[in-house]
């Protein structure tokens, strides 16, 4: 099991975290072991017997798994396989390496909740942009609810976990229409590898449940998504030339360097080449 205390970051930390909230606690899943998180797990060792030091190890772990109303032997069925990769390889004529190497960096650890959803990440100023494509004005909606309809891009919002549904609830729920329910879908980002929702028409989805229904089946599902946003988006060719920089461009943004999103995909190529 994995050692975790103050200032560790990293799925292991979001999984640290929704656990806790699963046992009573409401932690911001934020990937990174902070103050709050410290308080809860020391309270959680105390709670449950053990020495409230705020390190998490195996007794600590053992609590809070054998604590967790939930089944994690359903979540660990839908882990992505070896099988998986070596499928979605052969279909896009690619080393398997260069898709253990994408995986690696680009996909959040976890594709599904402890609750067993998958992981969602809510963008309010995507839905904004979706209600307007759709003929809706978004201003007077979000009126009260600013913190799941706004028009610049921020990240104060966001709440993570299961937190996140609650605010895809919310902005689903700001009218009672198809339209609005269906732009609130497409403006959450979904999986291992949180593709956006907007996407489903180009993937060659004919609606929204159906991306969302393939979303919630398993991690090697999340694969073959994002194998079809690869095609969709034109991204293929740059991973058979292993083009680091060029694929993290455009699947990351323009400020993929500031976080070396091409330099660490060619370092884990090179891992998992020689193996």
């Amino acid at each position: 099991m994995i050692k975790l205390k103050r200032k560790a970051t990293g799925d292991a930390v979001a999984l640290l975290q929704e656990l806790l909230n699963e046992s009573g606690y409401d932690l911001l899943v934020t990937s990174t072991f902070g103050q709050a998180t410290d308080g809860a797990v020391r309270d959680f060792q105390a709670q449950n017997g053990l020495i409230s030091d705020g390190v998490v190890y195996t007794k600590t772990w053992t609590k809070l798994l054998s604590r967790t109303p939930v089944d994690l032997n359903t979540i660990e069925a839908r882990f992505l396989q070896e099988k998986d990769v070596l499928a979605l390889a052969k279909t896009l004529s690619l080393e398997s390496a260069v898709i253990k190497a994408v995986n690696e960096i680009e996909s959040s650890g976890r594709g599904f909740l402890v609750d067993g959803r998958p992981k969602i990440l809510f963008e309010g100023h995507i839905f904004w942009r979706e209600l307007a494509k759709r003929g809706i004005d978004p201003a007077p909606l979000a009126v009260g609810h600013e913190t799941v309809l706004y028009q610049a891009s921020s990240r104060k919002h966001y709440l993570g976990g299961k937190r996140e549904y609650d605010r895809l609830d919310e902005a689903i729920g700001l009218k009672n229409s198809a339209d609005v329910a269906e732009a609130a879908y497409a403006s959450a980002s979904w999986g291992a590898f949180q593709i956006m929702g907007y996407h489903y028409a180009a993937m060659g989805y004919t609606d929204m449940v159906q991306f969302v229904g393939d979303m919630k089946e398993s991690e090697g599902s999340h694969l073959r998504v994002f194998g079809k946003f690869l095609i969709a988006n034109n991204l293929v060719s740059f991973l058979k030339s292993k083009d680091w920089a060029a694929f993290a461009e455009r699947y990351n943004g323009k400020g993929f360097r500031e976080n070396k999103y091409d330099e660490k995909m060619a370092k884990a190529y090179e891992k998992y080449r020689v193996v």
